[in-house]
């Protein structure tokens, strides 16, 4: 009979991936060793092994529990925008904010994701990569709902990825303490699409 995983396994899994996403992010995830995540959490690579057999089994974890939070916001967003009655424009706007509020708090996750892909095992990249289009699928089916003659006339997959080229990069410029917060941007972004530049 297996034994029962202690309640603060999770959450210890949890700090091993912020501590590895760190890592990766400063380093890169080629040059990055299980030394260097061990030395970057106070603890042994022998503890690290407790919880994975490798580098790769952590880069697998981050990036499947990662795209699955990416995936979950779609579906919250979509039960809200029903809950709440909120038109097409209103719904896409919410999904705007709320994916720009997960890139606060995710952004060397985010990094990895947009990175480190290529290194996974082809199993594990093919289901990162599904959830990736799943994610960009979502958006467009979001534009296309909001602005459906637009979307119609221009190349639906050029309008989704302009709009997620404006959110998706901002782990490298936007700073959570700068003067233009997450949340600022992401208004920003919403009164491009609906006015443009003007």
């Amino acid at each position: 009979m297996a034994r029962p995983k202690s309640a603060s396994h999770d959450l210890k899994r949890e700090a091993i991936l912020d501590l590895a996403a760190h890592c990766f992010a400063q380093r890169s995830y080629h040059a990055a060793s299980m030394n260097d995540i061990a030395e970057a959490g106070g603890t042994s690579k022998a503890r690290l092994y407790h919880y994975y057999e490798g580098k790769e089994a952590i880069l697998f974890d981050l990036l499947d529990r990662y795209t699955q939070r990416l995936l979950a916001i779609v579906g919250e967003t979509e039960a809200a925008a029903q809950r709440q009655h909120l038109n097409e424009r209103a719904a896409l706007h919410e999904l705007i904010r709320r994916f720009l509020a997960e890139y606060q708090t995710s952004a060397t996750r985010h990094a990895a994701l947009l990175h480190d892909v290529p290194f996974l095992g082809p199993e594990q990249r093919d289901i990162i990569l599904s959830r990736q289009r799943d994610v960009v699928s979502a958006f467009t089916r979001f534009l296309h709902r909001a602005f459906p003659e637009r979307m119609a006339q221009s190349n639906a997959t050029a309008m989704t990825m302009m709009v997620l080229g404006m959110i998706n990069w901002t782990f490298t410029w936007l700073r959570p303490d700068g003067p233009l917060t997450y949340a600022d941007f992401a208004e920003e972004v919403i009164r491009t699409l609906e006015r443009g530049l003007s």
